[in-house]
Formats: C-alpha cells, sequence, structure tokens
C-alpha cells in the first residue's frame, strides 16, 4: 500500500460519498492477447471502498 502524497490528496474526492480519504496501490491492466500492458495507480476510498484509476504509461512484454 502506497500513501497518497499530500498534493494528490488536496485534489481528490470521491464523487460517490465525497469522501476525502484515499489509500493508494500501483496496478498493471493487461491487453486482450498480452502483449502491452497499461501501468495504473489507483486510489481507493477509505470510506466506501470506490475506486479510482490514473494512467501511469504503457509498457510492452511486461511479463508478472
Amino acid at each position: 500500500m502506497l500513501p497518497l502524497d499530500s498534493m494528490e490528496r488536496r485534489h481528490l474526492k470521491c464523487p460517490l460519498c465525497s469522501g476525502e480519504k484515499f489509500r493508494a496501490e500501483e496496478g498493471k491492466l493487461d491487453s486482450k492477447w498480452g502483449f502491452t500492458a497499461h501501468k495504473v495507480r489507483i486510489a481507493i476510498c477509505e470510506n466506501c471502498g470506490y475506486v479510482m484509476m490514473f494512467y501511469k504509461g504503457r509498457t510492452i512484454w511486461d511479463f508478472d
């Protein structure tokens, strides 16, 4: 689990519950055939669990 830095916290507000506390994680979304992947930063509302994803770039041939 990664903490959100103070600048990100100031601007995020949950669209469902208006919560302002989030925990952050890093993730990866694979393409349909697995040849490319998209890196994302995930913000999870600590109040209701709503998930927001922010694009961090694309990677190729990224095997787990």
